[in-house]
């Protein structure tokens, strides 16, 4: 008999059912359950706000705060902040977090501010002259440079710089050892960049509205992305003693039958009241300061 024939009347083999791991995203949630629970804590998933390992400064404002991964600023990461004319509501957004890094004794750098800043605005912010270092760089490459060796040298509190030209490749670099640092860092750019790739963490849009409010939209976070605009309440401090209750209400000087009789795509005479308001120095605190005030880095 031949070899083939053997194969033929040997019995056919019993064949086991094939038993495949379930996908592993659906153990994710049990296997997070059978960790240790230190570890099982840090475990991040992409619809939850992230909890950074670093530390984070509140920003001054609840609202803000409650949808911002950590509940603050970020210390150890870029932090963009956008908005369609610069020194107009940098102070206000970031200006109530600096109070705390101040009071600490550690000081606040600003690197190439398009206006010189404003001593008297600032004191109502809670920074003196001898807390405050502005480095006067106009050109881009400047300002880059000075960001750069100020991020690795790590002695401010926090650091503020105008990088309106800023490629993706240089804000990278800057991710990079900014990670290493023990304050926040914030980059200011214009509105435009919103659409430009980015490595910092978290990004914002600022801009103004009616009411002394600043009306504030996250377009990048670690976590879920923000639906919706927060409005935040900010009156400077240097006008909160002088405005009237009718002036810190400007919404509230047209009466409401006559807001809709402005031309169509005509900005509302009502923000445009209050944007002339915000435009004071006082209300921003960033428009000049005096020469003494200066300090050498």
């Amino acid at each position: 008999m031949s070899s083939h024939s053997l194969w033929e009347d040997a019995p056919p083999l019993p064949c086991a059912p094939l038993s495949l791991p379930p996908p592993i995203q659906n153990t994710a949630p049990s296997l997070a359950r059978g960790l240790p629970a230190d570890v099982a804590e840090s475990v991040w998933r992409g619809n939850e706000l992230g909890q950074g390992v670093n530390k984070v400064l509140s920003t001054g404002f609840a609202a803000l705060d409650a949808e911002l991964p950590g509940g603050g600023w970020p210390c150890g990461g870029l932090t963009e902040v956008l908005q369609a004319q610069p020194s107009l509501l940098e102070w206000r957004l970031i200006g109530p977090c600096l109070r705390s890094i101040v009071a600490g004794g550690a000081a606040v750098v600003v690197i190439g501010p398009p206006k010189r800043p404003h001593l008297p605005g600032l004191r109502h912010l809670g920074i003196e002259e001898s807390d405050l270092v502005w480095i006067q760089a106009q050109a881009p490459s400047e300002r880059l440079w000075c960001t750069e060796q100020l991020i690795k040298a790590n002695a401010a509190g926090a650091i503020l710089t105008w990088l309106p030209q800023a490629r993706p490749e240089q804000l990278r670099r800057l991710q990079v050892l900014a990670q290493s640092c023990d304050g926040p860092v914030f980059v200011c750019r214009p509105i435009v960049a919103q659409h430009d790739p980015s490595p910092a963490p978290l990004r914002l849009l600022a801009s103004p509205d009616l009411d002394w409010r600043l009306k504030v939209r996250i377009i990048k976070r670690k976590g879920p992305a923000h639906d919706g605009t927060l409005m935040l309440p900010s009156i400077p401090g240097g006008l909160v003693h002088v405005l009237t209750p009718r002036v810190m209400q400007p919404s509230q000087l047209i009466p409401s039958k006559e807001a809709p009789q402005h031309a169509v795509g005509s900005p509302d005479p009502r923000l445009h009241l209050s944007a002339s308001l915000a435009a004071s120095p006082l209300a921003h605190g960033v428009a000049s300061i005096p020469d003494h005030a200066e300090r050498a880095v």
